[in-house]
């Protein structure tokens, strides 16, 4: 199994890389500390498994990207907080399995065996809650289904602000005027109950699945 390990820690990695690198059915391609860095791994070398460390803060729309673009490398976070809502934003950021903060080496071990067969190895009481969100898509517990409230448009020019495009920018991108861009971004700030635009790029960026992953283009 080809690994690659994703920490901004250096020791952290490698740590695990040193580890992991012992076991005879693992073989620690590269440890790298950015995503940029991750994607030229997974571009020149055949990768199965990245292990990425999300105990330092990593930018969720970013992981949902690389997970759309090598759909066959199984994504595991390490050091994840086992609480149910963190399990479903970790599944709709892309990942395919985590280990738990308090895990120990062979439970990593089985977890990363397990994300590279297709398996998900969790408590009952989180497997119980990923069914419940299956059902009723609210990545946030004590939260509405903020995509559902939004407009396909909407959620267009959400996904736009998320990439830190100006009013000007997302109405030459999807042909618009400025002028029903900043309705929709108003309209977009009403629902998210959200006071500025900066909060709204943050939450998009934190929360991907709330805004589609494509634009359409019909409009072109």
């Amino acid at each position: 199994m080809n690994i690659v390990v994703l920490t901004s820690v250096r020791l952290l990695g490698d740590g695990l890389g040193s580890c992991l690198g012992r076991r005879p059915d693992m073989d620690v391609v590269a440890v790298v500390n950015d995503l940029a860095t991750l994607r030229h791994a997974l571009a020149s070398s055949r990768v199965e498994v990245v292990l990425v460390d999300v105990t330092q803060g990593i930018d969720f729309y970013d992981v949902r990207a690389i997970a759309a673009e090598w759909p066959d490398v199984a994504l595991v976070a390490l050091g994840l907080n086992e609480r149910r809502e963190e399990v479903v934003r970790c599944g709709r950021s892309g990942f395919v399995g985590y280990v738990a903060r308090d895990a120990s080496i062979d439970a990593l071990h089985r977890a990363l065996t397990a994300a590279a067969a297709g398996h998900l190895a969790c408590p009952p009481e989180i497997s119980g809650g990923l069914l419940r969100a299956l059902f009723r898509p609210d990545p946030l517990s004590d939260g509405p289904d903020l995509h559902a409230a939004l407009t396909a448009r909407e959620s267009e020019v959400l996904q736009l602000i998320g990439r830190g495009l100006s009013n000007k920018e997302i109405a030459s991108e999807l042909f618009l005027s400025v002028a029903t861009v900043k309705h929709h971004v108003h309209h977009i700030l009403e629902k998210l109950k959200l006071p500025r635009r900066a909060q709204a790029m943050r939450k998009v960026r934190e929360a991907p699945w709330i805004a589609p992953m494509s634009l359409r283009r019909s409009a072109r």
